[in-house]
């Protein structure tokens, strides 16, 4: 696994490297909006992965609280099973979907949480998986940060105003505020239950993440509509280059997770061994 890190790290640089050349150069000018439109090639990628992490913080929390106890971790493996399955089988029996959404996007999504699930549960024991949250929390904040800063630099040109009260804008504000408030209190709380609390907030404010992302269908609201896996319309080209910018964001976050989640393990092995050490002082001699 170490020498895979190198690797990734080179391999990382290179996209990011490509990523920028081709929205800032490549990638041609929006009639409409002009040059202002190229924010969105880290805006949207950003999104995406910010999305991705608060999922993975909400199933290594889920997990942490079910793993204990052999019921609860074996009726959250069905139900696992049973998102898969629903969103699999609903999609091409109920039409037509919100927003013109396509079914195989909805039956991708549904193995892709089944998937991610059991594989979490594959790699990581009871006592890391809470190291994944933490991990998966801190980049997910970072993230959404570059969402909220890149939104309103590109809505002062385009809409006029730096920031509008309508739902897409204000469920992602509060989106961040709960994960900022789930670090904190990971941080400043030294309580035998702060793990336990940090995996309740968690799971609360993932409900969140649905509401950000289905907002546009279901609300009115000022933010431009989707136009990937939402029955709108892109340019090959711009396609091209918003892809190739989001394998690149989840490179570099997948990077920074990997270096942040050994640190963790480490900070928390140090933790262990001073707490031993200091108990082996107190007893009597």
């Amino acid at each position: 696994m170490k020498r895979a890190f190198p690797i990734l790290a080179i391999v990382t640089a290179a996209l990011l490297s490509y990523g920028l050349y081709q929205a800032l150069v490549a990638a041609p000018t929006d009639r409409m909006q002009g040059d202002v439109y190229r924010i969105i090639y880290y805006h949207v990628p950003s999104a995406w992965v910010a999305f991705l992490l608060f999922f993975l913080n909400f199933v290594a929390s889920i997990q942490y609280l079910v793993r204990p106890k052999p019921v609860a971790d074996r009726l959250a493996n069905w139900v696992a099973i049973a998102i898969g399955v629903v969103l699999c089988v609903v999609p091409f029996v109920y039409r037509p979907l919100p927003g013109g959404m396509e079914p195989s996007a909805l039956a991708t999504t549904g193995l892709a949480i089944t998937g991610i699930y059991f594989l979490i549960k594959k790699l990581f024991s009871e006592l890391t998986v809470d190291a994944l949250a933490v991990v998966t929390a801190e980049v997910g904040v970072v993230y959404c940060t570059i969402v909220l800063v890149t939104g309103p630099l590109w809505a002062r040109p385009v809409w006029g105003i730096w920031w509008t009260w309508d739902m897409r804008l204000t469920s992602t504000l509060v989106l961040w505020l709960i994960y900022v408030s789930y670090l904190l209190l990971r941080k400043f709380s030294t309580g035998s239950q702060t793990p336990l609390l940090a995996a309740a907030l968690a799971v609360f404010g993932a409900l969140d993440v649905p509401l950000v992302y289905f907002s546009i269908w279901f609300f009115r609201t000022q933010h431009p509509q989707p136009v990937i896996g939402g029955g709108g319309s892109i340019d090959p080209r711009m396609l091209h280059v918003m892809l190739i910018n989001l394998l690149a964001f989840l490179c570099f976050a997948g990077l920074v997770c990997w270096s942040r989640y050994r640190l963790e393990i480490l900070q928390r092995e140090v933790e262990e061994t001073q707490a031993l050490e200091a108990l082996l002082d107190r007893r009597p001699r």
